[in-house]
């Protein structure tokens, strides 16, 4: 018996959820959890379920196809452990907390390898026995370094790259190799202060919030789709660096539960916006 997920994303239409979950039927499928949106601004209609039985993936699909409207997309994923790597350059709260919960069971991932553009880390990461890639970025023009990491994180062979406090901006060549596939942390509550420094920016805003937000790379720096953002209040005693110190807790929380969502296949992205089930 497997467990799959489907993954409906079409126009919407009078009958879509039972013409879907007729069609699993007929497949002699069990229908374990189904959830649906309509974005009724687009006309968009989404729709995951997950499914047990035995599959044929094709006949599915295309049975799926024929009671769908035209233009549609549907993904059909297995349950399984996936596979990510993770790319750091010195601090270390984001990767300590993926990797405990890796380890213990709290992220029902595999680490296959952690990569970093400097090798402060490599302690850390080698008391879980997993591998470390030290590719120093000093010297080297942004391509020539990335090519490098990419020769690495390509063996392993990732379902997601995860940048837990990578703080260097990825260029477009580098991320079309994983559209999607990039998971960012970034230390505010997007769209607000972008770039660098965010606390600092914050501090000097006067704000009375400071959040994390984690979203997927694209070529718009901090501005890909969100797929969860979390906050905590502050006020005038604060600095830019209590701040920093505060927001620690909410980046490493909001990144693991983003990774997580995504690990469950509850993710689905339209545009530059996302479906969170």
């Amino acid at each position: 018996m497997q467990r799959k997920v489907l993954i409906t994303d079409c126009a919407d239409a009078q009958g879509l959820i039972a013409n879907i979950t007729g069609v699993c039927f007929s497949h002699k499928l069990n229908i374990i959890k189904n959830s649906e949106f309509v974005d009724n601004a687009q006309g968009r209609f989404f729709m995951r379920t997950e499914l047990e039985g035995e599959f044929n993936d094709e006949a599915l699909l295309n049975d799926l196809a024929s009671v769908l409207p035209q233009q549609n997309h549907t993904k059909l994923v297995d349950c399984k452990t996936k596979r990510i790597v993770v790319m750091v350059t010195k601090e270390a709260h984001c990767l300590g907390d993926l990797l405990m919960k890796a380890y213990y069971g709290g992220l029902n991932v595999e680490i296959a390898a952690v990569v970093g553009n400097y090798d402060l880390l490599a302690p850390l990461v080698a008391k879980f026995d997993i591998p470390f890639h030290h590719v120093c970025h000093q010297g080297k023009d942004r391509i020539a370094h990335e090519r490098e990491m990419l020769e690495i994180i390509d063996g392993y062979d990732a379902d997601y790259l995860v940048l837990a406090k990578y703080m260097r901006v990825l260029t477009p060549e580098f991320v079309e190799q994983y559209p999607n596939r990039i998971i960012n942390i970034h230390h505010s509550f997007l769209p607000a202060f972008v770039g660098a420094a965010p606390y600092k920016q914050a501090w000097e805003r006067g704000v009375k919030i400071i959040g994390a937000t984690a979203h997927f790379v694209n070529n718009c720096l901090d501005e890909g789709p969100i797929i969860k953002q979390d906050v905590i209040p502050v006020d005038h005693h604060y600095s830019s660096e209590d701040m920093a110190r505060s927001g620690r807790d909410v980046e490493k929380s909001v990144l693991s539960k983003a990774l997580q969502l995504v690990l469950n296949e509850q993710v689905v992205v339209y545009g530059n916006k996302t479906v969170v089930f």
